[in-house]
């Protein structure tokens, strides 16, 4: 057990394939009658786990890691900086791309096609319009602020230590931005079927 599960890739395999097999005992019927509308749920599954990966390395970032890095002794702060934060970035802007396309995805494939009504606040799909522009904006924070300042901040790219202090700060910044919008575009994602939208 430990030799499929110690491995990250053998563990996402038998996760891979258990899906598969759910997948198949509860929907093939489902899959067979109507691919369309199961490959529409396939994608809210998908926008639903980049979305889990997305936001929770958010909140590890948030919550641990800003927080944590003034404690670390100096001669420990290099292990963070130079393998563990990377490599969280890595997956935490991919993971907001995968979220925001997937998102945008399932809003313009059938059966739904509400992806103009909602990124302009039509009824009855404003509040998920408002959940999708806040993803658009975080996503768009990632990428175009929090990736770029990081890449400073962490010696990626170079820069004088006063360039790196300003680029961690303006990281932090916008990190917590995302972390404040956050809570509402979840609020809308998760209310909107529930709720009058």
């Amino acid at each position: 057990m430990a030799n499929i599960l110690g491995n990250l890739n053998r563990a996402l395999m038998v996760g891979g394939i258990l899906l598969l097999i759910v997948a198949l005992a509860f929907h093939a019927p489902d899959i067979a009658s109507d691919p369309a509308n199961w490959a529409n749920w396939f994608l809210r599954f998908a926008h639903v786990l980049c979305g889990i990966l997305w936001i929770g390395l958010l909140y590890y970032f948030n919550f641990v890691q800003i927080p944590t890095m003034p404690k670390v002794p100096a001669e420990l702060k290099p292990a963070v900086s130079k393998y563990i934060a990377p490599e969280a970035l890595f997956w935490f802007r991919w993971s907001a791309l995968a979220t925001m396309v997937l998102g945008l995805a399932i809003a313009g494939s059938p059966p739904q096609l509400y992806l103009v009504e909602a990124l302009t606040f039509q009824a009855p799909y404003r509040l998920i319009g408002v959940g999708m522009w806040l993803g658009i904006i975080m996503a768009a924070n990632v990428w175009m602020f929090i990736w770029p300042n990081q890449k400073i901040a962490l010696g990626i790219v170079e820069g004088t230590p006063e360039a790196k202090a300003e680029a961690a700060k303006k990281a932090m910044l916008f990190s917590r931005t995302n972390f404040v919008l956050s809570f509402p575009m979840l609020y809308c994602m998760v209310t909107t079927y529930g709720l009058a939208r």
